[in-house]
This record gives C-alpha cells, structure tokens and sequence, in this order.
C-alpha cells in the first residue's frame, strides 16, 4: 500500500501533576467506575442515569457510530468486484411486406432475439488504494465511538455541575432568607425604640432600607435557580416542569471526599475520549494520503461478462427460455493518468495538508487535557482553603451582629453598627454557600479532565431501542442495529498508550 503508515503523533506530557494538599498520583479508581457516587447523593445519581437514557445530543453521537460503520462496510465491499451489472434484453426484429406497411413478410423474416448477461468488472487494488480507504473508514468510525464517550463525559460533568449549581443557589436563597429574618427583626426592634423615644426616625428609615436591598436579592436568586433547572431539563431530555419537579424539595450542597487520586499524566493518553478520538481521526486523515496517492498511478482492472442468447423465428415468449447460445467475454485494462497530473498531485497535498492539522490538533487536545486537569486541581484545593476561612468568618460575622445588636439595646450605639455587621454576615454567608459550591464543581472539572464517566455505556448499547425502531421501519438495517454489529468487541482505549 502506498503512502505512509500512521504512528502515534509525539505529544509534550509531563511527568506529574503539581502537589497539591489531599491529592495524590496514584492509579486513580473513579475515572474507572461511576464517580459521581462519590458526592453519595441520591438525587444526583438518579440525575446522571436519566440523562444517560434520555440525552438527545447523546443519541444523535450514537446515530452517527451506526453511520460511520456504515460507511465501513461500504468501503469493505470495494474490495470485491466493483461493478455487477444484471442485463437482460429482448429485441423484435419485424420486416414489412414492401406492398402493404401493415403486413409482415413471411415467418423467416422475423424473428425474437433475447438475452440474460451478468456484466462485472473489478479494478484491482494494486496500491492499497481501497486497502487504505478501509483504515481511513475504520480509524474514523472509532473515532466517533470516541466522540460519543466524549459526549458522555461532557454530559456526566454538565449534569453533575448543573444539579451542584441548583444546590448552591439554593442555600445562597435560604442563606439570604434567614438574613431577611433577622432583618426584619432589627427593623422591628427600631421601630420600638423609636416608639419608645429612645432612638429617631433615621433609625427605623436604615433599618428598613437594608431589609429591603436584602429582600431585593431573592427575585434574582429564584431567576438563576429557574433558569437552571430549565439548563438542566434539557441536559435530562426533560420539559422544565419534569426537571422542577425531580429536583423539588431542596438539598445539601454535594460534598467533595477530602482526597481524590488523579494517577499520573501520561494516563489521559487512554482515560480521554477526546485525546483517543483525535488521534484516531488523525489515522483517517493518514490514510487519505495514500488514498489519493494511488490515483497517481496506473490502474488495473478486468472485465468479464458471462450470459446466455437466443433467437427464434417466432414471437412466442416461452422461446426466451430456450438457450441455444453461451456467451463469455473477459478482457484487461491499464488505465494511466496522464494529463490530469497536476490535479491528483494537488489531491495528495491537500489530504497531506489536511494530516498535519490533525497531528497538531491531537498534540494540542493533550496540552489542554493537561491544563483543564491543573485548573480543576487549582480550584478544588484552593477553594477548599476558601471554605475554611470563610467558615471563620461566618462565625466572627455572627458573634459581631449579636454584639452590636447588644450594643444598640442598650443605646450605646447606634443603627449604623448593625447595618455594617449584617451586610458583613450576609456577604460571607454567602460567600461561603457559593464557595462550597465552586469546591464541587472543582472536582467535578477533575474528574471531567480526567476522562472519567464513559465506562457508563459498557455491556450496553449507543442507541436506544426507540431509535433503532424508527430506524428500521424506514430502511432495511439488517443485522447492523444489533449491538455486536456497531459496537467493537475490544474496546479501543484498550489500545491506547499507558504509563
């Protein structure tokens, strides 16, 4: 086979992640398993599966396997004789008498000729040109099983990010709710003293301007929730008002395990759908070359037909079947491209051009999986240092207002000291909320950079029953619907380089 063979394209990977408080490089197990379950919430896990059976964009990624492979078998078939041709033929030959147009001549003027020839011909594949169109079809259709395990990973993540940000806005509501409380209480207290005497009237117009800017937050907070919940109903293939419902009844931000193993580097080469998928459509794009290569040189093909002929002096139909001749005709054929040069030449870059851009997209995918790894094990330790500070803060927030709340009872202070010591406690109240939240979908982002989350589809199948019925009832699939047949037995990131 002409043109060049793929190898796996160099890629810069470093040898270990930067140290981090609670991380460690050994084989991680989550990445291999379901790692959602680590958060032990119900309602996530329910979630995720939903989405998994349900997800459109998932279904169209599995369509396009059962495309792909389709596309395989086609070019697989090129391998046999290209051109088969079934003719069959029945040719009337009538000769007028001269005197009358309407009168034929005697019997032995006439006559029926008919035919049943079977016409194949096949260019052999001298240079590999089909051999190389089958790997360029085979790497491709496993790449877009690398794509749909991509797809899961991403919808894994969205998910799992979407339902941790719900979470998040609503303790960030109730946060804000129990401030609206104590609020409305000091509001009350000023009005009393106000009644009393004790304080003026600028008391009580300060007290209630606060509660009112902090009332003011929670229409926008019921915003951000809702249109949450509308994200995630189409994460779900949901309506809004299923995905409302399945999340009713609120619940605890999702807590991240203190410690996490992310294994080492040079794992992301196999635990990556996407990592795998560009290199595999970097092998399709290779053996494009040598596909248009091929055409540079000259072809051989033969050519044969084999049939039957026979020819009767009368009109009856039965004498069709009544052979008196067989007929054999084979020949060769060398086809060289000549003056179109240029063109094919032009072809071979083109497809050469179109290689290189994949080998620096894959080397690029490896440089940002190894970014997106970084940045999520930046987010997760660092805000989980946020969340210890602000947890003191929170409780030094919470000893000031009851101070100052003292203080103005006893009237050696004014209002002013309370205001400041509640937007205090509601700004690191909420604070807190929202970073609990970050610290989540830190890991999260981990485990999305890590690759995990496509073991998910193991033992089954890319497309769902529902899909392959509408499928069938308007094309003959045969047996390619069946999970054995779109499905590899060997899972390609079996094949994938490993430390």
């Amino acid at each position: 086979m002409v043109g060049p063979n793929y190898s796996t394209p160099e890629a810069k990977i470093q040898g270990g992640w930067k140290k981090h408080h609670g991380v460690s490089d050994r084989p991680s197990t989550f990445v291999d398993a379901a790692w959602w379950r680590q958060f032990n919430d119900p309602v996530l896990n329910q979630l995720i599966d939903t989405a998994y059976r349900n997800n459109p964009s998932l279904q169209s990624a599995g369509v396009r396997i059962l495309q792909a492979r389709a596309q395989l078998n086609e070019s697989i078939g090129n391998l046999f004789p290209q051109r088969q041709n079934l003719i069959l033929s029945a040719r009337s030959n009538v000769v007028s008498n001269p005197t009358d147009f309407w009168t034929p001549l005697e019997s032995g003027q006439n006559f029926l000729a008919s035919q049943a020839l079977l016409s194949v011909s096949w260019e052999i594949d001298f240079w590999g040109k089909y051999r190389r169109q089958i790997q360029s079809d085979r790497s491709q259709y496993l790449a877009t099983l690398a794509a749909y395990d991509s797809v899961l990973v991403t919808l894994i993540a969205d998910v799992a990010s979407t339902y941790v940000n719900i979470r998040t806005l609503q303790e960030r509501m109730r946060v804000t709710k129990a401030n609206v409380l104590q609020q409305d209480k000091g509001l009350k207290l000023a009005q009393a003293r106000a009644t009393a005497g004790q304080v003026g009237q600028l008391d009580v117009e300060q007290a209630r301007s606060q509660l009112a800017q902090t009332q003011a937050q929670l229409p926008a907070l019921q915003d951000a929730i809702q249109r949450s919940i509308n994200g995630l109903g189409v994460l779900l293939g949901d309506t809004p008002a299923q995905a409302e419902r399945r999340v009713a009844g609120g619940g605890r931000i999702p807590t991240a395990p203190s410690q996490i193993a992310v294994g080492l580097p040079i794992d992301l080469l196999r635990q990556r759908p996407d990592v795998r998928q560009a290199g595999l459509e970097a092998a399709s794009q290779s053996a494009k070359i040598g596909v248009e290569f091929a055409k540079l040189l000259p072809s051989f093909s033969l050519n044969g037909t084999f049939g039957y002929s026979t020819g009767s002096e009368s009109f009856s139909l039965s004498h069709i079947f009544n052979w008196q001749q067989t007929l054999l005709n084979s020949a060769g054929s060398l086809v060289v491209p000549i003056f179109n040069y240029s063109r094919l030449i032009n072809q071979v870059r083109v497809q050469d051009a179109s290689f290189q851009r994949a080998i620096l997209h894959y080397q690029e995918v490896v440089l940002n999986a190894q970014r997106e790894v970084e940045d999520g094990l930046s987010a997760f330790t660092q805000g989980k240092n946020r969340v210890a500070h602000l947890q003191t803060a929170v409780a030094a927030a919470n000893n000031a207002c009851k101070l100052a709340d003292a203080q103005y009872q006893a009237g050696t202070t004014d209002y002013t000291t309370i205001i400041t010591a509640e937007k205090q406690r509601l700004a690191v109240e909420d604070a807190l909320a929202d970073t609990q939240g970050q610290v989540a979908i830190g890991l999260i982002t981990i485990y999305r950079s890590l690759g995990g989350g496509w073991q998910l589809r193991a033992g089954g199948d890319v497309v769902s029953e529902a899909t392959k019925q509408q499928m069938s009832s308007r094309t003959n699939w045969g047996r390619l619907l069946e999970t054995s047949r779109h499905i590899p037995a060997e899972d390609p990131a079996a094949a994938a380089p490993t430390r």
